[in-house]
């Protein structure tokens, strides 16, 4: 890599806000071409040969190498508190290595604690990111709880600052968990201003009851984590999610996509035509969950997350795959870091140990590696995946996401053949672990230039805390909501033209005491009485009811709950005795 200045030779490097890249290969999400590029004043403002430019200009020599948009990392949790910790990243370590990795533009979730003002929790992580962030941000806000207050603090999010998304948890019971009539409201709701519903994923409810099943049975590690939260467990809620999000004309987005069947759920629901995405992360592309029965505690506790880990190792390139395909759309870091000290708040309950692994530095190089280098997903699919689909999701596109006039300068020089070896000794993170130790990467950025400025060069990183802007997401997204607003037109319903009803009507009385009625009453129209088929039968030539009766009680299963009025026990014809006798 070459660089150098074109007339005045005093401006620092860091300062200068003309660049002009010379000889690199531009790559978008739909296509790549040969081109010199100038940028000034953060902006990209020529792309072209022989491009006219003023002095003073920074020279950088790309050498045919790909020039691509900086990465967007849609999912960190930087600076995190929990149970009176906080994550070891804050927005400084986070983003420096946010940029050291590739990435020039992260999302970080705002997580109101429950029954606190929405609002006031946003502006403490503006406050926080603001003052620290080395690269330019944004904010979703996570629903930790849901009445006509938080309706009206939404409203303003959406309309005056700057959020489009908003994350609801079906886990975590008793404290963010939200019930499916909850969750079908916020869709309705936060759809209907233009904005996109994104959900953790896991049946909540029966994790609770797993978890204590799995404590009882004597396993406190870590590999309870995974034993108490199977994969059926997110499937579920996957499948439920979007079944909700469908009734209401939602836009759906899914977090953390963890497992082979979580990622088939959202892709069949693609293929049907729903409004859905699906966002893999760093460590679930690149590792697996065989981990959590590592002997060594530490070790094993590093990898915990939620949803967790499939311990099926086939699970990454699966989802690669899915990735590859477009099946999947985005990828996120999901970067939560602990040290070994705070996860040890776990060390002899796993239902204690703080949740989250890194993966901001590494992403870009783990899906170029695993990815582009196998041959299942090109350049240009690498940049859709890695900036291209979050900029378009979040209505950030073309400023982020794409190297056109115009569009903002966040850009990177990126080798597909250059080498490194993942280490904790060498990573940005605060975190003394690291979750991909050891793991050979191919494909990493050379030169990183974040808001104009070259913030990464010669392996060398020039970053300033507070650089970093808000980058505010506006509402109704054209990539999300064309769909959407399709789809209201078309579901307009209508009630049958008909005349009146004027025939008999059956008089239920007055129901007996213990005798279920609220269906009655609720009813919009009078239910008939169920009448038995007779030509099915409870019985089998085993002697045994299909409820597992045997002769002798089989009897006593026909109508054993309170008997509703007017309703009359059929027995089939030639009495109960001929078939129960036959043998």
């Amino acid at each position: 890599m070459m660089s150098g200045y074109q007339g005045k030779k005093n401006i620092p490097r860091i300062t200068s806000d003309r660049l002009l890249i010379k000889g690199g290969r531009i790559v978008n999400d739909d296509q790549s071409f040969y081109a010199d590029l100038y940028m000034e004043d953060g902006l990209i403002k020529q792309i072209g040969d022989n491009l006219i430019v003023p002095g003073g200009v920074k020279i950088i020599e790309a050498n045919g190498m790909m020039l691509i948009p900086g990465g967007i990392d849609v999912h960190t949790h930087f600076q995190m508190p929990y149970k009176g910790t906080t994550t070891v990243d804050d927005f400084v370590q986070g983003t420096k290595a946010a940029l050291a990795g590739g990435t020039t533009m992260i999302i970080d979730h705002v997580i109101p604690d429950p029954e606190s003002s929405v609002i006031a929790a946003y502006e403490k992580w503006r406050e926080w990111a603001d003052s620290k962030s080395c690269c330019d941000y944004a904010l979703h806000v996570d629903i930790t709880h849901w009445n006509e207050g938080v309706k009206e603090e939404i409203q303003t999010l959406i309309k005056d600052k700057g959020v489009n998304s908003f994350l609801v948890y079906m886990a975590y019971k008793d404290l963010y968990q939200m019930s499916n009539a909850e969750l079908y409201d916020i869709c309705k709701y936060v759809g209907d201003l233009g904005a996109i519903i994104q959900v953790h994923a896991e049946n909540g409810d029966i994790i609770a009851q797993e978890q204590k099943h799995v404590l009882e049975m004597g396993i406190t590690g870590p590999e309870g984590h995974v034993l108490s939260r199977p994969e059926e467990l997110e499937a579920e809620a996957v499948f439920r999610a979007i079944t909700i999000a469908g009734q209401t004309n939602c836009p759906l987005y899914v977090t953390k996509v963890m497992s082979k069947t979580a990622a088939d759920i959202i892709a069949q629901a693609k293929k049907k035509g729903n409004v859905v995405f699906g966002e893999p992360i760093s460590a679930s592309l690149g590792t697996d969950g065989t981990h959590y029965w590592s002997k060594n505690w530490a070790k094993a506790a590093a990898f915990v997350t939620s949803p967790p880990l499939s311990p099926d190792p086939t699970t990454p390139d699966y989802l690669i795959s899915l990735l590859s395909s477009g099946d999947l759309q985005t990828v996120g870091s999901a970067h939560c870091t602990f040290s070994t000290a705070q996860k040890a708040i776990g060390k002899d309950d796993f239902t204690q140990i703080p949740e989250g692994t890194n993966g901001v530095e590494e992403r870009m190089s783990i899906i170029w590696d695993k990815a582009v280098a196998t041959g299942k997903m090109d350049e240009n699919m690498f940049v859709a995946v890695t900036s291209t689909n979050a900029a378009k999701i979040f209505n950030l596109y073309p400023r982020k996401g794409r190297v056109a006039v115009g569009s903002d300068a966040d850009l990177i020089i990126w080798d597909p053949d250059a080498m490194r070896t993942v280490s904790a000794k060498t990573h940005q993170s605060a975190a003394e672990y690291n979750i991909f130790e050891g793991t050979d990467l191919c494909g990493a950025p050379v030169v990183v230039i974040s808001m104009g400025k070259i913030v990464l060069e010669d392996g060398n990183l020039h970053v300033t805390p507070g650089n970093g802007r808000f980058v505010p997401c506006k509402p109704f997204s054209d990539y999300v909501h064309k769909r959407i607003k399709a789809r209201k037109q078309l579901a307009q319903v209508r009630g049958v033209p008909r005349g009146m009803y004027d025939g008999p009507v059956h008089d239920l009385g007055t129901p007996k005491a213990g005798t279920p009625s609220a269906s009655a009453k609720t009813s919009p129209s009078k239910q008939p009485q169920p009448v038995r088929n007779l030509h099915q039968s409870g019985f089998s030539l085993s002697g045994r009811t299909s409820d597992g009766l045997t002769k002798s009680n089989a009897g006593a299963q026909v109508d054993d709950g309170p008997r509703r009025s007017g309703h009359r026990i059929v027995v089939p014809p030639g009495g109960r005795s001929n078939i129960t006798s036959l043998s």
